[in-house]
């Protein structure tokens, strides 16, 4: 543990020299993103290969454990560490109160899931759930160990040692989740290997924080934390509902293997915005939080980001619409073939669903989570809503939910988070359709090609489809988004930001 309050909220410093903010930001997200690339490339190879050998059918009962699984996360505290990394000073003995609560929370949230695991299995009438749910208990145990270490890092924007703690943790995971495909556990894998990766990356955080210490269970004094980390627990209560609305409802109605051909599509329309995203937005909180008094600042960054971040998530949404069907049968096996229709429908839905989330770090950090809770309210209602509905259509009917609801979401969240962060419809319009236009022309363009191929095997089909897609987003943006594409290479070159561009 850092040793004085100083030293937690001090900035990076080289030499003697403070970093400005925002080199810290871009060595931050270097860090973050880049450790976050190389930790993907690790699980996606191991992803893929354990998806070829398992069934659809152990996705499906691994998916009905994450519907209890993830509402009780939501409650492990993260939001009492966020409370930790936005104040502007913070004490020693706050530091180990937070840890108290996280020991005590996560603790109660353990027990809850062994007391909630038989009703799930009932619910489900699956008895296996209830097996794997008392199995997956044991993340509540590290925890505490992982959510106190990475407030404190990323409070002094020291991403380099959360990085060390991903890759390890991705090799973890991966080696375990192999292990257990090629010993013939079949969804028991996709149990033991996040919990060899949760416990990998407790480890590692902790010692790089150097975090380990007794805990305080006298929460006198803390009332902060606990208001800050209630109100964001209410945000993610709502991002549960509309995050789970669908496995809980197509659970009842579905078999196992709908179930898991739904949650494999999920799964691999959401790659961009559940793996890429996130580690992103932690970089952005820490720096909006550092600058949360400049409503201007905020806005123009937060927009910054936006138009960096639709660069590349457009072309990879629409490509991946686009490719599907050879997708799917290169990284998976001709098993999952019914995933290509839902896949190509969701991944429609993902450009507003990356668009708002990226709403919430801001907002939190200017001092107003309620913004999230009340937005993921709107969106738990609409998502849940038009999931009663598609269910009735199979798997393609949940896809096409998320078509009618998303956009719907957007706009009510657009409406309220922009005047907290200080930005303007038109300057988020402005920073979405460069990369927009680029992309829904590669899209029309590698549709056309595909078209016109003779047949061919799926690989080299793909591999066609992906060099015509990506020399037509290139071209689409050297003639009509050059300013974009100059502040994309001045983030990652570490060079100023073209005026024209900010």
């Amino acid at each position: 543990m850092p040793s004085s309050p100083n030293r937690l909220a001090a900035p990076t410093e080289s030499k003697g020299v403070p970093e400005s903010i925002g080199a810290q930001v871009r060595r931050a997200v270097l860090w973050r993103s880049g450790s976050q690339i190389l930790a993907q490339i690790v699980q996606w190879a191991a992803t893929f290969l354990v998806i070829r050998i398992l069934d659809p059918r152990d996705y499906g009962l691994y998916a009905m454990t994450g519907v209890v699984l993830v509402f009780l996360n939501m409650l492990n505290g993260y939001g009492l560490a966020s409370g930790l990394i936005q104040r502007d000073d913070v004490t020693p003995r706050q530091v180990r109160q937070l840890f108290g609560m996280l020991v005590a929370l996560n603790a109660s949230l353990g027990i809850a899931q062994l007391l909630i695991a038989p009703l799930a299995a009932a619910y489900y009438r699956q008895p296996e759930v209830a097996q794997l749910l008392r199995a997956q208990a044991i993340i509540y145990v590290v925890t505490p160990f992982t959510a106190l270490p990475y407030a404190l890092l990323s409070r002094a924007m020291e991403f380099r040692r959360q990085a060390a703690a991903n890759v390890a943790a991705s090799l973890a995971g991966a080696t375990t989740a192999l292990a257990g495909a090629s010993l013939g556990l079949g969804v028991w894998t996709l149990v033991w290997a996040p919990i060899a990766l949760y416990t990998v990356r407790a480890i590692m955080l902790t010692w790089g924080a150097r975090s380990l210490m007794w805990p305080a269970f006298d929460f006198r004094g803390a009332g902060h934390l606990a208001r800050y980390g209630g109100v964001m627990a209410a945000g993610q209560f709502f991002w549960f509902l509309q995050s789970q609305a669908d496995v809980f409802i197509a659970g009842r109605r579905f078999d196992a293997h709908q179930l898991g051909i739904y949650t494999t599509a999920l799964f691999l329309a959401q790659i961009f915005v559940a793996k890429f995203v996130p580690p992103l937005n932690e970089v952005a909180f820490s720096a909006y939080a550092r600058i949360q008094h400049d409503e201007g600042a905020v806005g123009r960054a937060f927009v910054r980001s936006v138009r960096v971040i639709m660069l590349v998530a457009m072309p990879f949404y629409l490509g991946l619409a686009a490719t599907a069907e050879p997708l799917v049968l290169t990284a998976l096996d001709a098993k999952w073939a019914e995933v290509v229709p839902v896949v190509r429908l969701i991944a429609l839905a993902m450009p507003f669903m990356t668009v708002q989330v990226l709403y919430s770090p801001a907002c939190d950090a200017r001092g107003r989570p309620g913004i999230g809770a009340r937005n993921g309210a709107v969106g738990a209602a609409l998502l849940a809503a038009a999931f009663a509905v598609g269910v009735r259509w199979g798997p393609v009917g949940l896809a096409w939910s998320w078509i009618a609801a998303y956009p719907l979401y957007l706009a009510a969240s657009t409406w309220r988070s922009l005047p907290v962060i200080g930005a303007s419809v038109r300057a988020l319009a402005d920073a979405i359709a460069p990369s927009a236009a680029a992309a829904i022309g590669m899209a029309l363009v590698v549709t056309g090609v595909d078209h016109a191929l003779p047949p061919l095997d799926a690989r080299l089909r793909l591999a066609v489809l992906v060099a015509v897609g990506a020399a037509t987003y290139g071209a689409w943006l050297l003639l009509f988004a050059r300013d974009t594409v100059r502040e994309l290479v001045a983030l990652v070159r570490r060079r100023p930001v073209p005026a024209a561009a900010t």
